[in-house]
């Protein structure tokens, strides 16, 4: 009773079952209708949109499968002024609900591209369909290598000052996967985006720079955060500290003999293979800058034997023309004789 009391209130139900989320799964389909919502409605201004996300959670991971846009208006002077359509959000989960009664309400999506003070509120009016949103922020013009995604859920927590405990977004990881089908369809929808003029090993040599230039950033966030606890900026997370250590722990020995033996035989049969592939590429290039020199005299000869052949034919027109003039002054001349 006092849950449905509360839920009537316009506050969230309290469950005694509360599950924090864990981890965040984001399938193409839900960044296609965020880019898709942001283009409709806010392109080429400083506004956001928002959405409700639908799928399953399964053992603390939220695996986004549909979304949908709803009508979000907010002051940009006064971010605690919003306004968020639940009756339009009632109606589409109802009809979504007809489509697939699997997929329910698991959290909601901005464009961000970062937290604001209101998204406390709003997160607080869509615990009214579910009890622990996800809340993931979709960036439409991602400026780094990393997964447009990041992914909090919102949790009371108290500063043990003695203060009463208050709701703050927590981190969590977030991940991009997508279904065998879905990997078809995203294929079909990129043949108009992707160059077709690149080569396979092209796009793959970019897709690894891209992978490193990700892993590249992490690295430099990783010893940003380190040494900021070294100078006591920032207080030291166990937990992080705890994931760092298994990090190190699984890389490998360098120093071991056998490792960079084997290390040097595969960097030596990667060398081999590169620059056979050179060897032959070079080969390829004289093959065909011959064949173009030989196409091109081929040419040059066709056009001089056109040219010689126009010349001939204008001579012989001249000499028709001489001709005719020829005869027909005789016939002048013969006539003037037989007058």
């Amino acid at each position: 009773r006092r849950a449905v009391r509360v839920a009537m209130a316009g506050e969230a139900p309290i469950s005694l079952a509360r599950v924090e989320p864990q981890n965040v799964v984001v399938h193409p389909i839900v960044l296609l209708n965020a880019v898709d919502h942001y283009n409709r409605v806010a392109r080429d201004t400083k506004r956001r949109v928002v959405g409700i996300l639908l799928g399953e959670i399964s053992r603390g991971t939220y695996d986004v499968t549909a979304s949908f846009a709803v009508p979000f208006e907010e002051d940009e002077r006064d971010p605690s002024i919003w306004f968020l359509d639940h009756n339009f959000l009632e109606n589409m989960h109802g009809m979504f609900k007809k489509v697939n009664a699997r997929e329910k309400i698991i959290g909601w999506y901005s464009t961000g591209p970062r937290i604001r003070p209101g998204d406390i509120d709003i997160d607080k009016l869509i615990r009214r369909y579910t009890t622990t949103p996800a809340y993931v922020i979709i960036e439409v013009k991602p400026v780094s290598s990393k997964i447009p995604t990041t992914a909090y859920f919102a949790a009371e927590e108290s500063k043990g000052d003695g203060n009463p405990p208050q709701w703050t977004f927590k981190h969590i990881s977030s991940e991009i996967e997508a279904l065998e089908s879905e990997e078809v369809g995203v294929e079909h929808l990129l043949r108009d985006v992707k160059d077709t003029t690149i080569s396979t090993l092209a796009n793959q040599v970019s897709s690894k720079l891209s992978a490193i230039r990700g892993l590249q950033e992490h690295l430099e966030e990783i010893d940003t955060y380190l040494r900021q606890v070294h100078e006591g900026r920032l207080p030291m997370n166990h937990q992080i500290m705890y994931m760092l250590q298994d990090v190190f722990n699984l890389l490998p020995n360098i120093g071991v003999e056998e490792l960079v033996r084997a290390m040097s035989a595969k960097t030596n049969d990667m060398s081999v293979a590169i620059y056979l592939a050179a060897i032959i590429r070079s080969v390829v290039a004289l093959h065909n800058l011959i064949n173009n020199k030989l196409l091109n005299k081929e040419r040059e000869r066709m056009a001089e034997d056109k040219e010689k052949q126009r010349e001939r034919d204008k001579e012989n027109a001249k000499e028709k023309a001489k001709e005719s003039k020829d005869a027909a002054k005789e016939k002048e001349k013969e006539k003037a004789d037989t007058k």
